[in-house]
């Protein structure tokens, strides 16, 4: 066999690797998907309404985490953090916007890593937010499918707007409700194929990319794979609205916002109420907003068709015995709850609380759940780990490939989410029992704090941080400030 020297020097927050390896083993391959707004609904985490028998279908070969949180409840700053292994109050990356590089110019993501270590890494769609990608980290440019979002109607509704535009003379927004995009619906059915729109034609390239990946066998890969389902607008081919009878879909029952909660924190997103057939009252009846469910369940069931696709992919070009799946959804959504819609934008449970499954083959108790308190920070060491990396200084999170073996056993005493609101920065922990929040501004001020006890209150009717004993705000207050080193596994 041939001898290969692989040398790999970069300078990240004082890490300097350097890989040599002759004669290497052969290492697993890695395929990411990311999902966007994509809350635990789905079979395998016990939702009775929702069909996802593909998605299912790859918890019943791995392991399923059941409280898994994401570091900020927004697309980009999520999928930043978790790609870095750099938290959101390190890069300063709360919003989207901004790129990883700007704010660490000399870090190694967890796809770089790979790549660095001779893997070729490729990302299809959504991996990183689409406009704020990141070059260093792939083999070759993102790709991105160039099919619409929406069926006719709604392109055609979008199409019209922007001619209304241009011949106003105006020009268009980057953001808001005067955006054409948002002329579209919150949700739409039309009767087409999965290629013809985004995701679809995103599932087609990563099933080619695939096969193409299968004749190389001598070169390990990391293929990321984003879906922008269910993100609204939920746009899903006419067949996976026809799974769901709208009149057994229920609504949240508590709809009230956290009573004696900050009034700057207790809110969510505006986005869903721009788009062009939601009342701008914002007013949502329950009619309307069954079908906002129903869309949202479409929208699920549309990925998990396309999630069935690159599985079966594995299977036919021989690579699901030497490939880690990881599945996960960047971050929570709130389809009613709170009286909050199409949104996320906070720290609590429903925005910051997300999917992850992971198989790796040969594993053990294959088809089980883990309660374990889990970070999307923990991805990053996990999948170095079970790859034989080693993890660059910077990576703020903890392999959780242990539990692959024991789900059960003891594990971190907590997760952090931040979130960026008015002139504060909340931190939120959840702990087995709480959730306790403090909001500070820049100079160090405490504009707010919030405890939840999900033990007698988990739909987080009340915050109890004014009644509480002073005792346990005392202790959650040191366990906050002792940070993620504090709370790592023993």
């Amino acid at each position: 066999m041939n001898r290969h020297l692989w040398v790999c020097l970069g300078l990240c927050f004082g890490w300097t690797a350097l890989v040599a390896a002759a004669e290497l083993p052969k290492r697993f391959n890695v395929l990411m998907i990311a999902v966007d707004d994509l809350r635990p609904q789905l079979g395998c985490y016990g939702d009775r309404f929702v069909q996802s028998p593909h998605i299912d279908r790859l918890a019943a070969r791995g392991l399923v985490f059941d409280r898994a949180y994401c570091q900020v409840a927004l697309c980009s700053p999520s999928r930043i953090a978790l790609l870095s292994g750099l938290r959101p109050d390190t890069t300063g990356i709360f919003e989207i916007g901004p790129t990883l590089r700007s704010r660490a110019p000399n870090v190694v993501t967890l796809p770089q890593l790979f790549r660095l270590n001779g893997y070729f890494a490729r990302s299809l769609g959504k991996v990183y937010h689409v406009g704020i990608d990141d070059p260093d980290s792939w083999s070759v440019p993102s790709w991105h499918s160039k099919k619409p979002r929406y069926g006719p109607e709604g392109q055609a509704k979008v199409r019209d707007a922007y001619a209304a535009m241009k011949a106003a003379g105006k020009t268009e927004p980057e953001r808001g409700p005067e955006k054409p995009f948002y002329a579209g619906p919150a949700f739409e059915a039309p009767d087409v194929d999965d290629d013809d729109l985004l995701d679809g034609d995103t599932a087609r390239e990563a099933v080619a990319a695939l096969a193409e990946l299968a004749r190389k066998p001598e070169t390990p890969f990391f293929l990321a794979v984003g879906f922008a389902n269910p993100h609204v607008p939920w746009v899903a081919p006419k067949k996976y609205w026809d799974l769901y009878d709208p009149d057994r879909l229920t609504l949240p029952e508590f709809r009230d916002k956290p009573q004696d909660a900050p009034a700057f924190a207790a809110v969510s997103g505006s986005d869903f109420y721009w788009y062009g057939n939601v009342p701008k009252d914002r007013v949502i009846t329950p009619e309307f907003g069954r079908q906002c469910l129903h869309g949202y369940l479409a929208a699920i069931s549309y990925v998990d068709a396309l999630v069935g696709r690159l599985l079966a992919a594995l299977q036919k070009n021989q690579l699901a015995e030497n490939t880690i799946v990881i599945f996960w959804g960047d971050h929570g959504y709130y389809m009613g709850e709170h009286g909050w819609w199409g949104g996320k934008h906070n720290n609590y449970e429903g925005a910051t609380r997300a999917p992850l499954i992971i198989s790796v083959p040969g594993q053990k108790n294959a088809g089980k759940h883990s309660a374990a308190l889990i970070e999307f920070m923990d991805i990053y060491p996990t999948l170095a780990e079970l790859c034989g990396l080693k993890c660059p200084e910077q990576v703020a999170g903890v392999s959780f490939a242990p539990l692959l073996d024991d789900p059960a056993r003891p594990w971190k005493a907590m997760a952090i989410s931040q979130y960026r609101k008015s002139k504060y920065v909340g931190t939120a922990i959840r702990t087995d029992r709480y959730r306790y929040v403090e909001w500070v501004d820049a100079q160090g001020n405490v504009g707010g704090v919030e405890l939840y006890d999900y033990q007698t209150d988990p739909q987080e009717r009340r915050n109890w941080a004014a009644t509480a004993d002073p005792a346990l705000l005392d202790q959650l207050q040191k366990q906050l400030r002792g940070g993620w080193q504090a709370a790592k596994p023993k």
